[in-house]
């Protein structure tokens, strides 16, 4: 704070100090107004080396680049990235820290009782959208849809997954329902979960094919069923999920939320790092090189519509797959 060394004359002193009040105010808000003005941390609610670590720290070194503060990614994984959304909501409502919600953690809100509520949190932007698929081993016999059918007549599948309640776990179930025979495994940490089919402690992987990209390229794995409604590109010789008559599409996505109640002027300042994150040509290569959605990336406006639907549709196949509640 800057004083002046001028005496006021007569009554002028008490404005002189209500002038030296103002201008300390006026810098407190001033101060109050600047943001980021320290390191944001970044929780990933899973371990490191999956999809959600990879677009956090993606994102994160770009945003840095923009926002000219530090963005440490922090890893906090369990109970289906509920203990990672926990870290976050436990903390001040302030900016400084973000996370990142996974349709894995939203899919809970659909199968059961989280203890967290959707309007704990607020949107920011999704960046990330991406179809899922079954994988087996390149070794395994199991070669097509009708192979996996007939493989589960003769023992439980057991089937990789992230967590319970999640997606992964709502497309086990819904297929337990129609009398084929599997059983989810959940691994929180991904590289276990990739990594479980290729030792022989899993049957089946459900993932994003993204999300394991190097493992497609090395011939280690192959899908064997995607989840969606056309066949991919790389893999013209795979089935859709509606092909096989079990239209059970569960989009995974990944977006930037913060603690509800969080300032809107700080969460404008992180949306609008966000949008120029993903108008960058880096990112949009990003995308291809996940197989991801091009036009993935939606704002929190436009996400609303987009999480809706997900909701309803995930309580959906819960309700079919028997686990919702």
């Amino acid at each position: 704070m800057v004083t002046f060394n001028v005496r006021p004359a007569g009554a002028s002193a008490l404005n002189a100090v209500s002038f030296v009040l103002a201008l300390a105010g006026a810098g407190l808000a001033a101060a109050q107004e600047a943001y980021p003005t320290r390191p944001i941390e970044f929780i990933v609610p899973w371990g490191p080396g999956g999809g959600a670590d990879q677009v956090a720290r993606k994102s994160g070194v770009m945003l840095e680049q923009l926002l000219k503060v530090s963005f440490p990614v922090i890893n906090v994984a369990g109970a289906s990235g509920q203990t990672g959304l926990t870290k976050m909501l436990a903390g001040a409502a302030d900016g400084y820290t973000i996370s990142i919600m996974t349709g894995d953690t939203f899919g809970t809100q659909a199968s059961g009782k989280p203890p967290w509520k959707f309007s704990d949190i607020t949107p920011v932007a999704i960046m990330i959208k991406q179809p899922s698929a079954f994988f087996v081993p390149m070794g395994s016999p199991i070669k097509t849809w009708n192979d996996l059918v007939a493989e589960a007549k003769k023992r439980p599948l057991k089937v990789a997954i992230t967590g319970f309640g999640t997606p992964d776990d709502i497309t086990v179930n819904y297929f337990t329902k129609k009398g084929i025979n599997l059983v989810s495994v959940p691994f929180a940490n991904p590289g276990e979960r990739y990594t479980a089919i290729l030792g022989g402690h899993a049957d089946l992987l459900y993932e994003q094919l993204g999300d394991v990209k190097s493992f497609l390229e090395g011939k280690q794995m192959r899908p064997i069923v995607i989840f969606d409604t056309q066949r991919f590109p790389l893999f013209p010789d795979v089935q859709t999920c509606v092909e096989i008559g079990s239209p059970v599409i569960i989009n995974q996505f990944r977006m930037v939320t913060v603690k509800e109640g969080t300032d809107a002027a700080k969460i404008k300042v992180l949306a609008d790092a966000l949008a120029k994150v993903a108008a960058s040509d880096d990112f949009k290569a990003y995308l291809i090189d996940q197989y991801a959605d091009p036009k993935s990336y939606m704002s929190a406006a436009d996400a609303q519509g987009f999480l809706a639907n997900e909701l309803a549709n995930m309580k959906k196949f819960a309700k079919e797959a028997g686990m919702a509640q």
